[in-house]
């Protein structure tokens, strides 16, 4: 039997197949682009704000924290707007000033509100019962406003001439272990974030056709501000990190824009949801 490649073809035959090689890896260019980062004034966003401009992207630095935003831009010498994503209008207004310092390649939906509640009260009152206007508004900011940053982001980078690798522009959103592992009370958190990653592919094969790729990334328990800060905050977070499988700690907002980095860059990542979660299975509660 003759031996045979990876590709399946005989070692004596020639079916044009290349081998593969190492050091060959396609990756698009985002150097004098423009990238988008919602939410990216701290914690996660802030991290992949200042990894996009490493690599010589602008960096747009979309966000309701006035302060710490106008700070980040000046630091990575990229712009601030003011975005509420449930505002269409103000995520119209990023991608036009994205658009006065380059093309647009990169969006980064990072933008997003936590919320713990139960389904229903212990009193059986219907009054007691999992507020309705904050699952509402969870969708609206988390799953809703992504939505609206992908759809607008991805018709401008429709228009614009592609790279070298024949793609157009990528795009990644967040998501979170939650939409699998959804704890007591998470329901609304979970069902945005779920729904993050049910968009994923579909929206990956509507915009295929447009030379844009979109992944989605499912960070685990990250070092954030939202854990506080202080003694009581670090004993805390000490104790989270010991139910993470390996290594006992929790993520840093540099690793997770580390993988951001590659999903935008590698330009054979297409329509995946990747969990960065140190292998954790999140218990009940």
């Amino acid at each position: 039997m003759l031996a045979r490649h990876e590709s399946g073809c005989a070692a004596s035959s020639n079916c044009g197949v290349r081998e593969r090689t190492t050091g060959n890896i396609r990756r698009m260019e985002i150097a004098g682009a423009s990238a988008i980062v919602t939410g990216g004034a701290s914690g996660i966003g802030a991290g992949v704000a200042r990894a996009l401009a490493a690599k010589g992207a602008h960096v747009v630095v979309a966000d309701l924290q006035a302060e710490k935003g106008q700070a980040l831009a000046e630091e990575i010498d990229g712009v601030f707007v003011s975005v509420d994503v449930t505002r269409t209008e103000q995520i119209e207004d990023a991608i036009a000033r994205a658009l006065e310092l380059g093309p647009l390649r990169a969006l980064v939906n990072s933008a997003g509100i936590g919320w713990a509640q139960r389904t229903i009260g212990r009193d059986g009152e219907y009054s007691s019962a999992h507020d309705l206007a904050v699952f509402s508004k969870v969708i609206a900011i988390n799953l809703i406003g992504s939505f609206d940053a992908i759809r607008l982001a991805a018709t401008a980078m429709s228009r614009s001439e592609p790279t070298s690798t024949g793609e157009k522009g990528a795009i990644v959103s967040m998501a979170s272990v939650a939409a699998f592992d959804g704890q007591i009370g998470q329901a609304a958190y979970s069902a945005s974030k779920g729904g993050i990653v049910g968009m994923t592919l579909p929206i990956a094969r509507d915009l295929a056709a447009a030379g844009i790729r979109v992944n989605t990334v499912a960070p685990g328990l990250i070092d954030t501000p939202i854990y506080g800060e202080g003694d009581a905050a670090e004993a805390f977070k000490a104790k989270l990190g010991q139910s993470v499988l390996f290594p006992h700690r929790l993520g840093t907002p540099d690793e997770l824009a580390s993988m951001v980095l590659e999903l935008l860059l590698n330009s054979y990542m297409n329509a995946e949801v990747v969990r960065v979660d140190g292998g954790i299975r999140m218990p009940p509660k």
